[in-house]
């Protein structure tokens, strides 16, 4: 009894050894993988690039900073993205205050040539971040 078990356990895990290390086959394949990949950053970047449109919007409407709504939106982007996201959202947040610092010094930077003079934060996160 306890050697058909045995057998058929090990049949078993021998069978579905490779599926959790399946790498795929093929150029197909490949490419087909490098897509879906991609896709999904640019998904994530589209995601954060929403996360600090909302931001600004719940800024210039006095609505509650650290919001439930916002805390789970950028739950959400973590979770998808694990650690990467919070590494490109701090990417972000640096460049912004870069380009801050920049246009109160008077130095001319590629926002202020896309987009001349009035650029609202908005403008210059669509510019900024680019997925």
């Amino acid at each position: 009894m306890f050697e058909t078990i045995f057998f058929a356990t090990l049949i078993f895990l021998f069978l579905n050894r490779n599926k959790k290390r399946r790498r795929p086959r093929g150029l197909d394949a490949e490419l087909k993988e490098l897509v879906e990949n991609s896709n999904d950053a640019t998904g994530i970047g589209l995601e954060i690039k929403r996360l600090l449109l909302d931001v600004i919007n719940d800024d210039k409407n006095d609505l509650e900073k650290f919001s439930d709504i916002r805390l789970a939106q950028a739950q959400h982007i973590l979770d998808r993205a694990g650690p990467g996201a919070l590494y490109w959202m701090s990417e972000i947040a640096g460049q912004l205050a870069t380009l801050s610092a920049a246009q109160i010094n008077g130095i001319p930077t590629n926002v202020n040539a896309e987009l001349r003079d009035g650029a609202t934060p908005e403008d210059i996160v669509r510019i900024v971040v680019r997925p």
